[in-house]
């Protein structure tokens, strides 16, 4: 058994506009990376496919899935929120995306791989049940934990959410679910400016302030995250893997650095090998500096490989 790398050919057609941070470059920046330092010839490679309503109904609503299909443009691009617009392979892309999620769950649950990697976007995690925000149109990791346990009967999924914004619209749809457990760390002040005050047993959010490193990283995770993933004890693991907490992102102001994704992800491994059979999947969120999201990324997947 290996590590996953699931991706589609539309994850590079769906472009916003010209100069959009949230680009194709991305999904190619982390491959040519992976093919570079000769961990991808290590991975089992696979092409997502696409979501069914069915599928994206269990987190978002009929209504906005339509509305989105209704949207979808066949030539230029149509606005969605400020943050958020779609072009003729948009829609393709979030669907593939969100489909990457459901077959990285199926390959893990059914033993095929130890561990997975969603090499998607759009992102997710600001989507909620019936808005898209933040570049984000559908909810991937929140599709992926529905379909666990709604073909597998999970019963305790956990999310852990390193992206340097707080995934508001995954803890919109799983705020009143105690059967998820979300752990995100992010900045704060800092957009989508939620979370900050929001905390319950099963959302567990830790905001750091502006310049935030390892030290503040590490304290969130050992002393927040570890009792309540300990206590909850999560059959499976999401994550929300961002990469624009790391020093060189231009969006963001926290200062990771390459091994604090090594580290986080080494934390990971323990905890779902302690209490979920080693299950992981991961997606890909934010990151936007081109150096530094394929340097951090290629660390983290290189780590669930290892």
């Amino acid at each position: 058994m290996t590590t996953a790398f699931i991706s589609h050919p539309d994850t590079l057609l769906h472009i916003m506009d010209g100069s959009h941070p949230e680009s194709p470059a991305r999904i190619t920046a982390i491959k040519n990376e992976l093919i570079q330092n000769g961990i991808y010839s290590k991975l089992a490679i696979y092409e997502a496919p696409l979501a069914t309503d069915v599928q994206l109904q269990r987190v978002h609503s009929a209504a906005y899935i339509q509305k989105i299909r209704d949207l979808s443009p066949k030539a230029g691009l149509v606005r969605l929120d400020a943050d958020t617009a779609m072009g003729p392979m948009s829609l393709s892309a979030a669907l593939h995306a969100s489909g990457a999620a459901i077959l990285a769950t199926d390959l893990v649950m059914q033993n095929t791989v130890h561990n997975a990697f969603c090499c998607v976007r759009p992102p997710g995690h600001h989507a909620g049940r019936a808005n898209s925000a933040g570049f984000c149109i559908f909810n991937h990791v929140a599709v992926g934990v529905a379909h666990a346990m709604g073909k597998y009967a999970i019963k305790r999924a956990a999310i852990i959410d390193f992206d340097v914004h707080h995934g508001d619209g995954t803890e919109s749809i799983f705020r009143d679910n105690p059967r998820v457990m979300l752990c995100s760390t992010f900045q704060h002040p800092f957009y989508p400016h939620r979370g900050f005050d929001t905390r319950s047993a099963t959302m567990i959010n830790v905001p750091l302030a502006a310049k935030s490193g390892r030290d503040e990283l590490q304290q969130a995770f050992e002393q927040e995250f570890l009792p309540a993933l300990n206590q909850f004890k999560p059959e499976i693991i999401y994550v929300s893997a961002g990469f624009d907490a790391h020093a060189d992102d231009p969006l963001a102001d926290l200062n990771l650095t390459n091994a604090d994704y090594i580290w986080m992800t080494e934390f990971i491994k323990k905890v779902a090998k302690q209490h979920a059979q080693g299950r992981i999947v991961s997606l890909l969120e934010g990151g936007y500096h081109l150096k530094a999201l394929s340097a951090a990324a290629s660390c983290h997947i290189d780590t669930l490989l290892r």
